[in-house]
């Protein structure tokens, strides 16, 4: 898998956990440990991301 291809897959996996975020959100019994570990797992993808945007440019720049 290329670094874009993975970046972009990565990207929608991200914007997912941001849907299912908001959902349970709206659920009148919201579970608060389920609540964290969906922004504890969008909060490592984030950082997935930008570890392979900042190679990228790296990469780039040599």
């Amino acid at each position: 898998m290329s670094l874009d291809s993975h970046l972009v897959e990565l990207e929608r996996r991200h914007q997912a956990m941001e849907h299912a975020i908001a959902a349970e959100k709206t659920h009148p019994g919201t579970d608060d440990l389920k609540l964290i570990e969906l922004k504890r797992k969008k909060l490592l993808l984030k950082d997935e991301i930008e570890k392979l945007r900042q190679e990228r440019l790296l990469a780039t720049t040599h």
